[in-house]
């Protein structure tokens, strides 16, 4: 294996509690990167397991030394351990992948093959989510489509962060410094010539996910309010058409008073109006605590991430 300065291929893999698939994966993985003929480095990123996972990937690079550990101080998430391996990778091309094998790595050839072929970004593209439930599949459809819609910054449809990367792009990705990290969209926001590869992807073969649908959702927010300042303007809009609204029946009361003589408003109707008004301004000001929760961490300025012990890695400062 040659040394970090030499390194042509990262394989950079975020991991918590994902024990199970540590053999299974470098077994595959190990096999697909000797294929390749390329000088390579696998930068595994523990972000904070309580299972074995540490001790699993300790014993892998007993075995295979282009092994790198980074073994963070707790669990940071996963965008922020993916950070980190990008941060500490010094291939001329990065690929980061999810360890539950749902990336196949068999895909990677595939992914040089298009770099080579002059694209700085190739992303894997589901072509179906069959073993997905209808539930997800539905959310995921709808989260794309809306994404889309309210940023400037799109997303190619059913890709997750399963990509090849120029070192060109790495080192653009490394100069962002915001800690609200959604890596699809910062993936798609800094640009570069990117295509494609069309791959099945396999259920999880071992272990359990760590996305829950509330994380899934916690996520999509996140996403959103941190690409689009649209949310922000929408209830502007939604404030001056109830504004209207309201007027529009104020001037209605007072006619009918007039035509009609004194009028006295019923109590349903009264109750309905104050809690609709109500309702509309506590999410305005949900609306808002989220874009001043972000500003709020951005100003404090604490590291993305703290790296605990590094095992055959070049040390670099956290961020």
């Amino acid at each position: 294996m040659s040394t970090n300065k030499t390194v042509e291929l990262s394989v950079v893999i975020p991991m918590r509690n994902e024990g199970p698939m540590v053999g299974a994966l470098f077994a595959r993985l190990i096999a697909v990167l000797n294929a390749t003929g390329k000088a390579y480095e696998i930068v595994c990123v523990n972000d904070g397991s309580d299972d074995d996972t540490q001790a699993r990937l300790l014993a892998q690079q007993q075995q295979f030394p282009s092994v790198r550990i980074l073994e963070l101080s707790r669990g940071f998430g996963k965008e922020a351990a993916l950070t980190a391996g990008i941060d500490h990778a010094c291939g001329s091309a990065v690929v980061v992948m999810d360890a539950d094998l749902q990336d196949p790595p068999e895909l990677i050839p595939d992914l040089i093959a298009k770099w080579q072929d002059g694209y700085e970004v190739v992303y894997g593209a589901r072509r179906s989510r069959d073993h997905d439930s209808w539930l997800k599949r539905t959310t995921a459809k709808a989260f794309y489509a809306l994404f889309n819609k309210l940023s400037d910054t799109k997303l190619p449809p059913d890709a997750g962060d399963f990509r090849l990367m120029d070192r060109a792009v790495v080192e653009a990705l490394t100069t962002l410094p915001e800690h609200s990290r959604f890596m699809k969209g910062i993936f798609a926001w800094v640009g570069f010539k990117q295509i494609g590869v069309p791959y099945d992807r396999p259920e999880r073969q071992a272990g359990e996910s760590q996305w829950p649908y509330f994380k899934l959702f916690r996520f999509a927010l996140d996403g959103l309010f941190s690409f689009s300042t649209v949310p922000l303007r929408l209830w502007t809009w939604i404030g001056i058409a109830t504004a209207l609204i309201a007027l529009s029946y104020a001037l209605f009361l007072v006619v009918r008073v007039w035509v009609y003589g004194i009028d006295v408003p019923g109590y349903a109707s009264l109750m309905v109006a104050i809690l609709f008004f109500g309702g509309v301004q506590l999410i305005s000001v949900g609306v808002l605590g989220e874009y001043i929760g972000r500003i709020f961490r951005e100003t404090k300025g604490r590291p993305l991430y703290i790296v605990k012990r590094a095992y055959g890695v070049d040390e670099k400062a956290n961020r």
